[in-house]
């Protein structure tokens, strides 16, 4: 796939698309919390300013929650995209790069550096994450999220596991596959933990919306009280904070 075509994936198209279809951007929805709740990491991991890089940055709603407190950056391969975030957080500094060349970026220019469900959408990860490391300085920090396929709802919904429901999900790999790469890049995991159960069904004969108070409650309130407390064995995604060696 060629660099221009990875781009038009995540364009507007891409963002109006059946998978974000029951996606709301509205204050306190499932997304918001999710973006306030990385936000929310930062503050508590990371130090209480600095510059902050997202890679895969998208429509800019999770740096959005930084500011002011800190400088923001988005990298972002979509120029759409990175129109929207301008225009949702005017104070960032936005970038059309690829995660795998952050080029544009300096040795050790940041503080902290996210990647909220990026790296699952990379041809090649472990290049991503070298960049990653790259970028941050000694003693920074990076906060990961990506599909866990050690979840027990992958073994359950098999076909239907939320990884599988986005076709440009082209890199899942196992939970010790990331750390590997995370520490070929000389970044070591200080926490790693997971994110409750989110996308019910996961159960034929119970109704969804009892399903969702059921299996979502433990990732919820996890998301609203800033923990980090659930493991791998009770989660969709895979979350990491990693410190890049002094």
């Amino acid at each position: 796939m060629s660099e221009h075509q990875h781009d038009h994936q995540f364009d507007e198209e891409y963002f109006h698309s059946a998978r974000y279809a029951r996606v709301s951007f509205a204050k306190y929805s499932q997304y918001w919390w999710s973006n306030r709740y990385y936000a929310t990491l930062v503050r508590k991991h990371g130090p209480q300013s600095g510059k902050v890089l997202e890679v895969g940055c998208g429509l800019g709603h999770l740096l959005e929650h930084l500011t002011p407190q800190y400088e923001v950056y988005g990298a972002d391969i979509n120029e759409w995209a990175l129109e929207q975030a301008r225009r949702n957080v005017p104070a960032g500094h936005f970038s059309q790069v690829s995660v795998e060349d952050l080029s544009a970026y300096e040795d050790g220019q940041f503080d902290v550096v996210i990647a909220k469900h990026v790296v699952e959408h990379l041809p090649d990860p472990p290049k991503a994450i070298l960049e990653m490391g790259r970028v941050l300085r000694p003693g920074g920090l990076l906060l990961m999220g990506t599909p866990n396929t050690d979840s027990p709802m992958h073994a359950r919904k098999l076909e239907k596991w939320v990884g599988y429901q986005d076709p440009t999900h082209i890199s899942l790999h196992s939970p010790a596959e990331w750390l590997s790469m995370l520490h070929a890049a000389g970044l070591q995991e200080r926490k790693v933990w997971s994110d409750g159960f989110w996308d019910p069904p996961y159960v034929k004969v119970v109704p969804g919306f009892i399903q969702r108070l059921w299996y979502g409650w433990p990732g919820g309130l996890q998301a609203i009280m800033g923990w980090t407390w659930l493991p791998l064995s009770m989660g969709e995604s895979l979350l990491v904070l990693a410190d890049k060696a002094n």
